[in-house]
């Protein structure tokens, strides 16, 4: 009879599946693929370096997320004394605009996205772009799961009112992770209400 531990893969070997999400939460917080690349790094150099506190049998991806996001609060704190780039002018530099003509230009949703509260924004990309399960986000980010809940709530809500739609109206854009945050969140709240 096989033990707990040989029917589980190696996590070691199972990290390399969730770089792609890590990346794209990173990308979210961050809003700089640079940045994002970064902590992705970072997190799974620290995700390594405790594998033995990871417990075989459980979700590796939440304990990457939880990793992540705990790496880019603490980085945030740590910045604080930093000089930032407030008014963008650095950052514009070095974007370029969506080459579709959609109604909402991806440039245009980052702008409202990065408006939201940082616990919000995480909560949506958590659950909305990520697919996590309300408990799995909650897990991530150490809170009740009605915590999270209000947050992609209230974050829905801001998103819909920042960018002037209504709930049915649907979104022309070419983005698939930004149009699948979007999407599932008003999926959610249609089959709320």
């Amino acid at each position: 009879m096989k033990s707990q531990v040989d029917m589980h893969k190696d996590p070691r070997e199972e990290i390399v599946e969730h770089l792609g999400s890590l990346r794209g939460f990173a990308l979210s917080l961050t809003r700089d693929g640079s940045a994002a690349d970064d902590l992705v790094q970072d997190t799974v150099i620290k995700a390594w370096k405790a594998i033995d506190q990871f417990q075989v049998g459980t979700n590796l991806r939440a304990w990457l997320f939880t990793i992540l996001r705990n790496t880019y609060y603490s980085g945030r704190r740590k910045s604080r004394r930093e000089v930032s780039d407030t008014d963008g002018l650095f950052a514009a530099t070095l974007s370029v605009k969506p080459d579709h003509d959609g109604k909402l230009a991806l440039t245009d949703f980052f702008k409202v996205f990065s408006q939201l509260p940082d616990e919000q924004r995480e909560a949506l990309i958590l659950v909305g772009a990520s697919g996590f399960a309300y408990e799995e986000a909650a897990e991530t980010c150490g809170v009740a799961v009605g915590t999270i809940k209000s947050r992609v709530n209230r974050g829905r809500k801001r998103l819909i009112e920042l960018l002037q739609m209504s709930d049915g109206e649907s979104i022309d854009i070419t983005d698939q992770a930004t149009l699948g945050v979007i999407n599932s969140q008003l999926a959610v709240h249609r089959y709320q209400d």
